[in-house]
């Protein structure tokens, strides 16, 4: 019983971890924003990527649920920016193999790693910055990452997913 109370406690505290990390400037009075636009860096230079495409249209869904209006960028409250930042991680793609021999408490044993290979993963982050002094005023930055082996269908759900959970975040001290 006890183990079956731990495992549900473990699986519980597990849920409760939140997939993105936000900071933000606490001396900012967050409901005098009602407008926002991208950042002049963020503008198109012709071609948009299919990631791109996919976080504007998330970003622009949480952000009119938020009743915030999209308006252009001399006339915004907030600018907003974004970029996936691209991180190198290891991943085992097999398993290691070993042997030994020895008789009671002494024996030698010969092991080799499992294989590894780096991948690299993109994280999302996405900044919201005062018009009038350039400041960022909040950031949000994703724990789960986008990788090229995901099919488009996933990678669009993940964003909608990371999006929606950076937003739910904002106006930080509302949830």
């Amino acid at each position: 019983m006890r183990v079956l109370f731990i495992a549900a406690m473990v699986t519980l505290l597990a849920g409760c971890a939140s997939n993105v990390m936000t900071d933000y400037n606490s001396a900012t009075v967050f409901g005098n924003y009602t407008s926002w636009a991208y950042a002049p860096s963020q503008k198109n230079s012709g071609i948009t990527s299919l990631d791109d495409a996919r976080v504007r249209t998330a970003i622009e869904r949480e952000l009119s649920r938020k009743a915030m209006r999209q308006v252009v960028d001399t006339e915004a409250d907030l600018l907003i920016s974004w970029q996936i930042v691209p991180e190198e991680r290891l991943e085992q793609v097999g398993v290691g193999l070993g042997f030994g021999f020895g008789r009671g408490n002494f024996g030698w044993g010969v092991s080799a790693p499992p294989p590894v290979r780096e991948i690299t993963e993109g994280k999302l982050v996405i900044e919201l910055a005062d018009r009038r002094n350039s400041e960022v005023i909040w950031r949000s930055a994703s724990r789960r990452y986008l990788n090229e082996s995901q099919s488009p269908e996933t990678r669009r759900k993940l964003i909608d997913e990371v999006v929606a959970e950076m937003f739910s975040k904002y106006p930080p001290g509302l949830n």
